[in-house]
């Protein structure tokens, strides 16, 4: 697809982002460098030290919401991307309402248990709408293990095996190839039906 076409089909879309960490900064940062015209992005939490060495932020932002702070960085690539910036913990009531305008939603989430219940939220109360989610990310090195898996609606990146741990820690360059990875679906997803 020439490059003109593809960005002027995707500076229409919207693309929703749970989790603003490594993977979720990362990836937002992605979308926004290809076009896509609005982004939702959804977190609670603020910017710590610790996050510097995978997360898509800078020192200077210490402090700030992590919605605010990548909407910074956001703006200084891109001033023309819309974005709907919702600092809250995610939650089974406020999914469907915080992602009802996006067309692909991003899990980008740090627990278990968080990943699985907006997976099974978007699932039950959003029908139409495409999940990209990540499932094994920790190490380094091993690319070849890493695939991607298609179960219907839910597409699923990942090694499915290395989960973070103390001893198997989340690192930049592994974060950024799955949340890259999670871009590249995404577009997949928006120009599939314009191909």
């Amino acid at each position: 697809m020439e490059r003109q076409l593809m960005r002027t089909l995707l500076s229409k879309a919207t693309v929703g982002i749970a989790g603003l960490g490594g993977l979720g900064s990362t990836c937002a940062i992605s979308l926004a460098r290809v076009g896509v015209g609005k982004l939702i992005l959804a977190d609670f939490d603020r910017v710590e030290e610790g996050n510097l060495d995978r997360q898509y932020y800078f020192r200077r932002q210490l402090g700030m919401f992590k919605t605010e702070a990548l909407a910074e960085t956001i703006r200084s690539i891109d001033p023309f991307v819309t974005l709907d910036l919702h600092t809250l913990r995610l939650n089974k009531n406020n999914i469907a309402d915080t992602f009802s305008s996006a067309r692909v939603i991003v899990e980008a989430l740090d627990h278990a248990s968080a990943k699985s219940m907006l997976i099974e939220t978007c699932l039950e109360s959003m029908p139409d709408i495409p999940i990209v989610a990540v499932s094994g990310l920790a190490g380094t090195g091993d690319f070849e293990s890493i695939r991607l898996l298609h179960r219907g609606r839910l597409h699923i990146c990942g090694d499915f095996s290395a989960e973070v741990s103390p001893e198997l820690p989340a690192v930049a360059p592994r974060v950024g190839l799955l949340a890259n990875l999670q871009a590249d679906t995404v577009l997949e997803l928006l120009l599939a039906s314009k191909r």
